[in-house]
């Protein structure tokens, strides 16, 4: 069974503190042992030194000739009883003269043997945790100071012994005391971590539940934002996802019925036309009539369809520039000379083609798509005798070219949308019956792929002003003539 991310990170956390307590556990066992060892031993030392004290006075009472069994072991009796030690005197031989173990005393027994009394006249002292040469079964903490003579001379040994049991119960008491601690604070950690990693793990589960919703297609599921942690800003990168998905979830709708919408119209016409034609109902006067009507609406299918085919291939990345330094000026008064009838038609005059030149940097063919789409747009919406106009202006290192056409404008709320794909206000549908609506936007993202902007100005009942920028050519500093700005 696959495990969560919640059961994950709550094993992971609880492995760790369950790793920590039983590491701590046992640095704390073997420092208490070693602590419960050098103050068992520091205290022998203590009671020895006393002891030693007590030997020496005895000693130099009877003028360094003997000591008494009596005084010392009442004395001994009564540091060893304090402490729970033994204590007992040996001689330099190792064998023991005084002892204050009660019943069969093991050390008259035996001999301490030659290497610790070595160790206790080169150091001045002996400390063992041991069975002091074979003495005991089992272990015992030992000391030992020797007993001098005024000369120098070693005449006595002083061993203070406490069995090591101790340090088994304190061990054990220790262990008790850590365990219940250790109980208790891995419950409060277990609790504190399942609940922490819940909430942490509530807004991932959350954007589980959403993107199942969006794979249903519902993108109106939001996440919300609880923190402004990296789990926050996941969330809110989320949330802006949701919401790009759904504009473009809107796209796509719009775009398949738009589609649908440009297509079924001509396909209709065409179909009803040829039906008409093949049975007869159309009379073969009028055939050439009809079969025109056919031929103007395949030819705006064919646009619509290289129109959808140039701006997939600008949204994709596929179309690459090839800039070359032009005059945008020659290439405006060319695009002009192809609609001259239609200029003369209305008696249209055309203002600012002498401007001189205005060198650009870019792709000489989209820039004649961009050019031909917004003076196609402006001879279709002029108002009879009207005019049109070309305004040029440098700065930035852009080139910014303006063409306005006087007539009725586009009304303000409908400017926002002039360049969305498909979209042709009242004024534009009954004008224009074979444009499909793309022509700005190609505009627009051919614009763009140059780096540069497009805007649109409109006064209605005035004029409408389309102005796009290009990158300036390098070239083109010292080439304009007098007035060539406006």
């Amino acid at each position: 069974m696959q495990k969560s991310l919640l059961s994950k990170y709550f094993t992971i956390c609880s492995s760790i503190i369950l790793a920590s307590i039983t590491i701590l556990g046992i640095i704390l066992m073997v420092f208490a042992a070693q602590f419960f060892k050098l103050d068992k031993q520091k205290l022998l030392m203590r009671n020895a030194s006393q002891a030693l004290a007590l030997t020496e006075t005895e000693y130099r009472r009877n003028e360094y000739k003997e000591v008494s069994s009596y005084m010392l072991k009442t004395g001994y009796t009564i540091l060893g009883n304090a402490i729970d030690a033994t204590i007992f005197l040996t001689d330099t031989e190792g064998k023991t003269l005084l002892c204050t173990e009660k019943g069969n005393c093991s050390h008259f027994t035996y001999i301490i043997p030659e290497s610790i009394r070595q160790k206790v006249e080169a150091n001045g002292e002996y400390k063992e945790t041991g069975k002091l040469g074979g003495v005991y079964k089992n272990n015992f903490y030992s000391v030992a100071l020797p007993l001098k003579h005024p000369s120098g001379q070693t005449v006595a040994y002083i061993f203070v012994s406490s069995s090591a049991s101790g340090l088994q119960y304190f061990l054990v008491e220790i262990l008790n005391m850590f365990a219940i601690s250790s109980l208790a604070v891995i419950v409060i950690s277990f609790i504190v971590i399942y609940f922490v990693t819940s909430r942490m793990v509530k807004p991932l589960r959350e954007m589980v539940g959403a993107t199942q919703s969006f794979a249903k297609g519902d993108f109106t599921v939001r996440v919300p934002v609880t923190s402004y942690d990296e789990v926050g800003q996941l969330a809110i990168a989320f949330n802006n996802m949701a919401t790009s998905l759904a504009s473009t979830e809107s796209v796509r709708r719009s775009f398949i019925g738009n589609v649908s919408h440009e297509l079924k119209t001509p396909m209709t016409t065409i179909s009803g036309f040829i039906d008409g034609i093949l049975d007869g109902t159309i009379t073969e006067d009028k055939r050439d009539k009809y079969l025109r009507i056919v031929s103007d609406e395949v030819n705006r299918l064919a646009r619509l369809v290289r129109s959808m085919l140039n701006i997939a291939r600008m949204e994709s990345g596929e179309l690459k520039l090839s800039p070359v330094d032009f005059d945008i000026n020659e290439t405006i008064c060319t695009t002009v000379f192809t609609f001259e009838q239609k200029i003369d038609s209305k008696q249209l005059e055309i203002r600012g083609l002498d401007r001189g030149k205005f060198m650009v940097s870019a792709d000489s063919d989209l820039i004649h798509q961009v050019v031909y789409n917004l003076i196609d747009n402006a001879v279709k919406f002029v108002n009879q005798g009207g005019y049109i106009e070309f305004n040029y202006r440098v700065e930035g290192g852009f080139t910014y070219v303006g063409i306005r056409n006087s007539g009725d404008g586009i009304p303000k709320e409908e400017i926002p949308h002039v360049f969305e794909k498909f979209y042709k206000s009242d004024r534009s549908r009954s004008l224009d019956k074979n444009g499909v609506g793309l022509g700005l936007h190609i505009v627009r993202t051919i614009i763009n792929l140059h780096a540069g902007d497009i805007i649109v100005r409109s006064v209605e009942g005035e004029y409408c002003e389309f102005e796009f920028a290009l990158p300036t050519a390098k070239t083109s500093k010292g080439i304009l003539r007098k007035g060539s700005q406006s």
